[in-house]
């Protein structure tokens, strides 16, 4: 499984031996009862919604409501194991890992969050199953993080990758003419509330709590392929192939990124045509930017390097941005459009 897309993680994904997260959790999720509901309600802040559900979706809502459900199982699993290894102070999440933070807080605010999370994925599951669709069983997870300080840079990536995904779900339900297009207030309050949760995962790290004016868009095909990278293969009831969403190759990002410009070298475990591709960056709102890819590309260990400038001084927001590899050398309007083109991708660059 190759999880140096996220540029993040290429200093230190080796070495990281864990045994895979599984479900059940201790409070019945994802299947609690109707007593264990209360209770994770309680933990949340807030019920379950109680707004319309369709008794009919579009095909398109079906799969990304597919995504959403698999993302946000994701996602409980990654703070819960989170929770625990603070709370039982394995090693590198010990007092001095998380200092100088209130342990009592940070163990509280996380809980909180994965109860959050919790009704997040029983909610997609349930207008899944209202509307005569089954629902999305959890499948088992590895996680490329061995101390607090990666595993909340982790948590900041794939949140934002969470807020350029629910836009742009919005904009299907709304194009789509189905009876989904009355849960887009519900999406909107999802996306609030996991800006919410980025501004303080940016906070425990000393950053600005918000990255940018505008953050960056993404799709379901990105963030369907980013997923996966956590997913331990063959373990899902419900195969992924079977969600309509296309996925992509890695792209490996192998030199840091700064907030300035500068060439990066990347890995794909396949060809480049240096000539007929290039490497594309969708950053903020701003239109996606293409930039050659210096020849010639490079084996190594059934690899091919390749490098291609990083030209953050040309409008990049700080935050997430994300690169790809595309067909063809001309300029694309939008991140759909990136996307259809993509051959490999995403790589998820954090700088700030």
């Amino acid at each position: 499984m190759l999880l140096t897309n996220f540029v993040i993680f290429t200093a230190f994904v080796t070495g990281v031996v864990a045994a895979p997260f599984e479900f059940p959790l201790p409070d019945g999720f994802p299947r609690p009862s109707p007593a264990q509901l209360v209770e994770i309600e309680q933990g949340a802040g807030g019920t379950l919604a109680s707004s319309f559900l369709p008794t009919s979706l579009k095909s398109a809502a079906v799969t990304t409501l597919q995504l959403l459900a698999n993302n946000e199982l994701f996602e409980v699993a990654f703070f819960s194991e989170l929770v625990t290894n603070i709370s039982t102070k394995v090693a590198g999440y010990d007092e001095v890992a998380t200092a100088p933070l209130d342990r009592a807080y940070l163990i509280k605010a996380l809980s909180t969050i994965t109860n959050q999370e919790e009704l997040h994925a029983l909610g997609a599951n349930g207008i899944l199953a209202g509307a005569g669709q089954a629902p999305i069983a959890p499948c088992k997870y590895d996680f490329p993080v061995n101390n607090f300080k990666e595993a909340i840079l982790l948590a900041q990536t794939f949140t934002d990758i969470a807020l350029g995904t629910v836009p742009a779900v919005q904009a299907l339900f709304a194009a789509d003419g189905g009876d989904e297009i009355r849960n887009i207030p519900l999406l909107g309050s999802i996306l609030a509330q996991e800006g919410e949760q980025v501004g303080f995962f940016r906070y425990v790290q000393q950053k600005t709590p918000s990255a940018a004016p505008f953050l960056t868009g993404g799709t379901a095909s990105f963030a369907f392929t980013a997923l996966q990278m956590f997913i331990v293969p063959d373990s899902c009831p419900k195969p992924l192939s079977s969600i309509d969403i296309p996925t992509f190759g890695a792209l490996n990002i192998i030199s840091k990124p700064m907030a300035r410009n500068t060439t990066l070298w990347y890995a794909v475990n396949g060809p480049i045509d240096c000539e007929h591709q290039s490497v594309v960056y969708i950053s903020g709102q701003n239109l996606p930017l293409a930039v050659p890819i210096s020849c010639p590309a490079r084996p190594h260990q059934a690899m091919t390097r390749f490098k291609a400038e990083f030209p953050f001084e040309a409008g990049f927001a700080n935050g997430l941005t994300i690169a790809a590899v595309v067909n063809g050398t001309v300029p694309l309007l939008s991140p759909d459009a990136v996307a259809e083109a993509t051959v490999y991708g995403p790589g998820l660059i954090e700088v700030d």
